[in-house]
């Protein structure tokens, strides 16, 4: 086995919070920092361009192509279940939608964990440190951050007819979901630079990739962590790995840092035996650390798709119909960096409630001016919208769990969607609503005609099942490392996000959420990583400028 060197700090992982920590870190030029990343370079140039997550969804150039196993819930379907693999992790990848969530969320964190610095006020100013808003500086947006935050570079008749539409039943128009109450409709802010996608990577690591004492290094997948025991019990002090063909072991002096996310956090943990001694017993691998809750938890949104059909107005469909559509649609980008190739997955959002009884809205919707069967799918040759609504608090869990002892295999995943009577009520209840505002006066000179799930649905049980045959992931999962007070036998990771029993262990990654945002979980992750760097600079006696 090769030795990859010792360093101060080893972060695993070059996705959102990898990158960021990578860069906060190594500005004390006494610490040295090795980043493993399992992935590529980000230098195709379908990264770049907004319109290009396309092609790199499912592209094993940069997505691990991961799937769920069937579920229940969606009628014995399984799943694609995107996980970006390339430098910026999933934000080379995503939706690009800048999204923090509910202040809600972070008060729950803070008394789910006995931690006040979670609270919404605390976290607030760690959104606003990273982020460069294209309004400037306020109250709640920060402008000298590396994370661009720009509004989208082009608008639809049809999308402001559904927020029209929406104002219509109650929902009212916002510029501005970053506030802590996202309640309302309008068009999402993206985190994009000039009609160009604006990754962690590029904002984190490039500025960082140029000091001495960061290594980086692509195309390395973790075997297992080193765990080792003495009197003053468990301890992490490096990570073994495979890249360029040949066995590598790094040594941390400080910390070993896990950012591979969501899924990879968890295997990783599991390959390295530590989780579950019974699930570890049955694919082979020796306990090391009992901890039940490793790759429980997990969270996602099940975003279900309502399509229509329309006339009257101009969509993607219809624009992207043609070669000469498609050549105009190219050039536009290339004149003015806008047009359809510069839009993130969706444009327009509304943030609601399923019903009186939700205190903050627990719906949110992701509105798109074009339609197709399922995604890869060709769009369909007529003028028409979609309308994608999620339950933003399911109470569904799932789990990740590894079915060997090869570090190499992919994990079983099982999200578990509507699995609850809860969810499968708010499911119906979404479709509902999404019906109501397409009939809404402000939609109906475009006469919509809905395609799915279809109008045979009416009653609640035949929603929900409809909403098991529609019903796709949308990207989000969370929570299977999660973070909790140390009688919390399901918690992985105290309130500073160490590994409960293990020293030297650090999880840093959207798994830490003990509970889901309620919205997109990019910025969110982003905001973690800030407070971790914070945490962890905090014991050396270091701040981050």
């Amino acid at each position: 086995m090769e030795s990859a060197g010792q360093y101060d700090y080893i972060v695993i992982g070059a996705g959102t919070a990898g990158c960021l920590l990578a860069n906060r870190l190594t500005q004390d030029e006494n610490i040295n920092v090795l980043l493993l990343e399992a992935g590529g370079r980000d230098d195709y140039i379908w990264i770049h361009i907004p319109v290009g997550y396309l092609y790199c969804i499912n592209n094993p150039r940069t997505d691990w192509m991961f799937r769920t196993e069937p579920e229940a819930g969606l009628n014995g379907r399984s799943l694609i279940y995107p996980r970006g693999k390339v430098l910026g992790g999933s934000s080379s990848i995503n939706g690009m939608i800048y999204m923090r969530g509910q202040a809600r969320d972070y008060n729950e964190w803070a008394d789910l964990t006995g931690d006040a610095s979670w609270r919404w006020d605390q976290v607030l100013p760690l959104f606003s440190k990273s982020e460069n808003h294209h309004a400037g500086k306020s109250e709640f947006h920060g402008d000298k951050g590396e994370w661009r935050v720009e509004k989208q570079r082009l608008s639809w008749d049809i999308l402001d007819a559904f927020r029209d539409a929406a104002a219509q039943v109650g929902i009212p128009n916002t510029d501005d979901f970053n506030r802590g109450d996202n309640e309302g409709c309008g068009y999402f802010d993206v985190n994009q630079k000039r009609g160009i996608r604006w990754n962690a990577s590029k904002a984190f690591l490039q500025p960082a990739a140029g000091r001495g004492n960061l290594t980086i290094m692509t195309g390395c997948q973790v075997k297992r962590l080193k765990i080792s025991s003495d009197e003053n019990g468990k301890h992490c002090s490096g990570v073994e790995f495979i890249g360029g063909g040949k066995e590598w072991m790094a040594e941390s002096i400080c910390e070993t840092i896990l950012a591979a996310g969501a899924i990879g956090s968890p295997t990783i943990l599991q390959q390295s035996g530590i989780g579950n001694e019974a699930h570890l017993q049955q694919v082979g691998v020796p306990l090391v650390h009992q901890l039940a809750g490793v790759g429980e938890n997990l969270q996602d949104h099940l975003q279900i798709r309502s399509s229509f059909k329309i006339t009257g107005a101009k969509t993607l469909n219809t624009m992207a119909d043609s070669w000469l559509g498609k050549a105009k649609i190219g050039m536009e980008y290339l004149w003015s960096r806008s047009g359809p190739m510069s839009m993130a997955p969706s444009q327009l959002g509304a943030f609601t409630r399923s019903d009186a009884t939700q205190v903050t809205p627990n719906l949110e919707y992701h509105v798109q001016p074009l339609s197709l069967d399922k995604f890869g799918d060709p769009l369909h040759a007529f003028p028409a919208f979609t309308a994608s609504v999620c339950n933003l608090r399911p109470t569904s869990r799932g789990t990740v769990r590894i079915v060997t002892n090869d570090p190499m295999a992919a994990p079983k995943i099982s999200p578990n969607y509507l699995s609850t009577v809860e969810d499968r009520k708010i499911a119906a209840a979404s479709l509902s609503l999404t019906r109501k505002i397409v009939a809404a006066p402000a939609l109906q000179k475009y006469a919509p005609q809905e395609m799915k799930p279809g109008a045979e649905f009416q009653t609640e049980a035949e929603l929900a099942n409809a909403a098991g045959d529609i019903g796709t992931t949308i990207f989000h999962p969370v929570g299977t490392c999660k973070m909790g007070r140390s009688d919390d036998v399901t918690a992985v990771v105290d309130s500073q996000l160490r590994v409960l029993g293990i020293a030297g262990l650090r999880v840093v990654d959207a798994s830490i959420m003990p509970s889901i945002t309620s919205g997109n979980t990019n910025s969110p992750t982003l905001m973690i990583a800030e407070k971790a760097a914070l945490s962890i600079l905090a014991m050396r006696g270091k701040t981050v400028v």
